[in-house]
């Protein structure tokens, strides 16, 4: 007999070790929002980190994730989903537990319903905050055995800031994220700093909205986009600005556009990178699948808390192994 789950919505604050700060602000715990869906006897779960950077409050996505209840309770899927709901954190938590779901159900690994080989170990970067050149330095320094360090810029003192970095980590591969702090002004400036401490990636230079100017102006290393670039609707004025997207499931609405984003992306030309907010392993799970195919994986937000949730990922130093199915998927 088929059945159709029963859907529950929660919020949970997870403690950050220490404090998190980028150009845009700093905080202290990461909230977000998990939807179960209960199919009598499988429990499946998504989570997603409301961003207020694109209008979300954790209260808001909770309510529209809640909304859903009844349409999935008269048959709402995975797949009628994407056009009830737009692109963001709401749809990824939904989207995230219907596969979850369609994994316990078929009692295979989501990796196996999509085609794809089985999912291996990969290195993430480890996110440096932003703060004072000599809090940088101290901070690269602790994290210097790490092969690969994203460092949080956004300041007039970043060509300092990244100097010291390189000074305190001289082994570290790098990669740049201003958070759309930087000018068009001072654009050259800091990727000729970026370019001096031998930095691999550039991401989100510019505001979205001010970002043209990279289709003119020369830059030494390639260049990213983040807040640019949602879904697939965005990418085709990404053309000449950019050379690769961070694609992160908050922003596409879940792993099924994600994937969609991908294949689009590098069929234009585009690389890859795959990020994430600062959350639990349960978000981090369904982004390892696609983090497979990325040049750069950023996915450190279960490192960066005072504790993960329990049976999450196992991170070796920062090599990131595949989730259990006990976690998701």
């Amino acid at each position: 007999m088929s059945t159709l789950p029963r859907l529950r919505v929660t919020i949970e604050s997870w403690p950050i070790a220490g404090a998190f700060t980028i150009s845009r602000g700093s905080k202290t715990e990461a909230r977000v929002v998990v939807a179960t869906l209960d199919d009598y006897g499988y429990v499946a779960r998504g989570e997603c980190v409301p961003y207020p950077r694109y209008g979300e409050s954790v209260e808001d996505v909770a309510a529209a994730i809640q909304a859903m209840a009844e349409p999935i309770a008269r048959g709402l899927d995975r797949n009628s989903l994407q056009d009830v709901m737009p692109a963001g954190a709401a749809r990824n938590a939904l989207d995230c537990a219907f596969w979850d779901l369609a994994a316990k159900r078929a009692g295979k690994p989501i990796h196996a319903l999509l085609g794809l080989p089985p999912p291996e170990p990969l290195v993430t970067a480890y996110t440096i905050s932003l703060a004072a050149p000599e809090t940088m330095a101290d901070a690269a320094r602790k994290a210097a055995a790490r092969p690969l360090l994203k460092i949080k810029l956004g300041g007039p003192d970043d060509p300092a800031r990244i100097a010291a970095v390189r000074a305190a980590a001289p082994r570290s591969q790098l990669v740049v994220d201003a958070n759309e702090a930087w000018t068009a002004e001072s654009l050259s400036k800091n990727f000729h700093a970026c370019a001096d401490a031998g930095v691999a990636l550039v991401e989100q230079p510019l505001p979205a909205a001010e970002d043209a100017v990279l289709a003119s102006l020369p830059h030494p290393i390639p260049v990213c986009a983040d807040e640019s670039v949602h879904d697939r609707a965005g990418l085709e004025t990404l053309v000449g600005k950019y050379d690769a997207i961070n694609i992160k499931l908050d922003k596409t609405g879940g792993l099924t556009e994600a994937l969609a984003l991908a294949d689009q992306a590098e069929h234009m030309g585009f690389e890859l990178m795959v990020g994430c907010m600062i959350s639990t392993s349960l978000s981090i799970a369904p982004a390892l699948l696609l983090a497979q195919r990325a040049r750069v994986v950023d996915l450190d937000g279960p490192l960066l808390l005072a504790k993960d949730r329990d049976g999450g990922l196992r991170y070796d130093g920062s090599v990131v192994h595949p989730a259990s199915a006990a976690l998701w998927g």
